[in-house]
């Protein structure tokens, strides 16, 4: 999950390179953050799960920041900044992101599954890679 958000936002980052000069401190800057926002917050949520309302609230802040990077790339692909190619294969993206994040928070006691006392450092490695990586 983490690595498909990190791997959209690095995909958001090159193809606004092509965006026109103008754009810089608008449009540009604005998809970019809301598109790194996304593996920020999924990053932000896995440290917080020990509490659920927590973790669930950060994975709905992600949720948020997807759809706000969709909204972005729309006005690109209005622009004419994106080809309808670029633009599809990035909001294919992002829609898929987006449904596994609907599908985190509605399994989250899944991913919060110990008390809020519990001391993850001490929990086996092999527990702490099933949910947040993708190898």
């Amino acid at each position: 999950m983490y690595q498909a958000a990190r791997d959209a936002a690095l995909s958001v980052f090159i193809v606004t390179k092509t965006f026109p000069r103008e754009e810089r401190y608008a449009l540009i800057d604005q998809v970019r953050r809301s598109s790194r926002a996304v593996k920020a917050m999924i990053a932000e949520a896995w440290a917080r799960r020990r509490y659920k309302a927590a973790f669930v609230n950060k994975i709905d802040e992600a949720l948020g920041e997807a759809n706000e990077t969709q909204s972005w790339l729309d006005d690109a692909l209005d622009n004419e900044y994106l080809s309808k190619e670029d633009f599809q294969e990035l909001d294919d993206r992002y829609q898929a992101i987006g449904g596994m994040l609907s599908r985190m928070i509605d399994r989250a006691d899944d991913f919060c599954k110990h008390t809020p006392a519990t001391d993850y450092r001490a929990i086996a490695r092999e527990d702490e890679e099933s949910s947040f990586t993708d190898h």
